[in-house]
């Protein structure tokens, strides 16, 4: 879209080209796949969730929405507790991240996209919109983070990707406020003029706040779009001004998507890990069998330079004291998978951490980046772990695109036995079973609220 095309009411050139592109997005315009594959994350979003509902830092996440109310409610998947839209979205997406197994992408810098469902969702249960506008608006906010992604790696100037979150989610859900484009532009800079997120979040000793980060931008997208409505105005130049976003990280070309949809290209998760971790357990659990533990001298892990920098360049990550430094340490996850065969939510206990077996062994890995490795990056996540033994003997083995990757998909069944797993503990068989054949058929839903109200107890 050229800039000549662009009208312009006295917003800068990035905020015009945004609202643009969201006031053009419809579901009529969507192809048959980019629709399931929209279904397949809603589905993978809700699953996450729900297994993390009963996790202290969701009770807390509870205890925050219970204490507000409103005309127009969202619920917190999963319960009874009813509350305001933002509320909500804060709520069910710190349930999202927490056991870090929701979806990925990889760019020029990385995220979590589903991060943005709670508050797109919130917005849809509230306004009582259908399920096509849902699929709409969900595909939207994907195609704005993802191509952001692509485009910009904010990470590397010190800012967190609920930066890439809040701009998303931001027109999601003012597409299904149907936010003039007046409003919208002005939703757009309600939500990142405040929101700049640093990326401190996710360095050293990661605490609970690292699975919460994108759930306060979610929430913060959502207050956004809902001040924009009311009328609140922000300021007009919040990409290209004096103090706006490029001065601050330098300016930058932006494509956003034009025939294809970035929501197809995610990657789901199958481990409860950080994604750069993915490849290398499972090329652990591929050797697991060929060695017996006490014969291991040690474990080099290679990988990309992304991956090691997430999870294996601090000394935090080789003496985990949280689970939120446990699931972003290569030495604890590689070793976890040689020891026990899998790597679960139960792979992070209190116990687990602090079990000297396990630490003995973490202290054989070794993380180093590899360039041939990094050549494959962000096509692909590889992972590569050579492990030798106290006879002399090599084992290696090498992982390109992990199981999840959108290059090695989860197959549609794959997704629903993750749903089955997840949510064993708040949704009965038949529960689920009715969940998912209202998902899978999401487009022909009235009423999202219909939705909600069967994940909800």
């Amino acid at each position: 879209m050229s800039n000549s095309e662009i009208k312009t009411i006295g917003y800068d050139v990035t905020t015009e080209r945004l609202v643009t592109f969201a006031a053009a997005a419809s579901y009529d315009a969507l192809p048959a796949h980019v629709v399931h594959e929209c279904k397949r994350r809603v589905i993978d979003t809700f699953a996450s969730a729900l297994g993390a509902y009963d996790n202290p830092t969701s009770a807390m996440a509870h205890a925050v929405a219970a204490r507000s109310r409103t005309d127009a409610p969202a619920s917190v998947w999963g319960g009874a507790i009813k509350t305001t839209p933002e509320a909500a979205a804060f709520a069910n997406g710190v349930m999202t991240r927490l056991l870090d197994i929701s979806d990925t992408y990889l760019g020029k810098s990385r995220g979590h996209p589903s991060d943005m469902n709670a508050g797109i969702i919130a917005v849809a249960e509230s306004a009582r919109a259908d399920g096509k506008a849902l699929i709409n608006a969900i595909t939207l906010a994907y195609d704005v983070y993802c191509s952001f992604c692509d485009a910009i790696d904010v990470n590397a100037k010190g800012w967190d990707q609920p930066v890439y979150s809040v701009l998303g989610c931001v027109l999601g859900a003012g597409k299904l406020l149907r936010l003039s484009h007046d409003k919208m532009a002005n939703a757009v800079s309600l939500a990142l003029a405040p929101n700049m997120a640093l990326a401190q979040s996710r360095r050293g000793n990661l605490s609970n706040w690292k699975g919460c980060a994108g759930a306060n931008a979610s929430r913060n997208a959502v207050f956004a779009a809902m001040l924009a409505n009311d009328g609140f105005t922000g300021p007009s130049a919040v990409f290209e001004g004096d103090g706006g976003l490029w001065q601050v990280i330098g300016h930058h070309e932006w494509p956003l998507p034009e025939k294809n949809h970035l929501i197809a290209e995610t990657h789901m998760k199958c481990l409860p890990i950080c994604y750069h971790g993915q490849a290398s357990v499972f090329a652990a659990l591929a050797l697991r069998d060929q060695v017996a533990l006490d014969d291991i001298e040690a474990i080099r892990v290679d990988t990309y330079t992304a991956a090691v920098m997430m999870m294996g360049n601090e000394p935090s990550r080789w003496a985990p004291a949280t689970r939120e430094t446990a699931d972003h340490s290569m030495p604890y996850v590689v070793a976890s998978a040689l020891r026990d065969g899998a790597v679960t939510d139960a792979s992070f206990t209190a116990e687990r951490l602090a079990d000297r077996d396990l630490n003995r062994l973490m202290a054989k890995v070794t993380v180093q980046g590899d360039a041939r490795l990094d050549a494959h990056y962000p096509e692909g996540a590889p992972g590569r772990v050579t492990i030798r033994t106290r006879s002399g003997a090599t084992h290696v083995k090498e992982v390109i695109y992990p199981m999840g990757h959108f290059k090695n998909p989860l197959s549609d069944a794959q997704v629903v036995e993750k749903f089955h797993q997840m949510t064993a503990a708040r949704l009965t068989p038949m529960q689920r079973d009715d969940v998912l054949d209202t998902l899978w058929h999401l487009e022909e839903v009235a009423d999202v609220v219909d939705v909600i109200k069967k994940l909800c107890n």
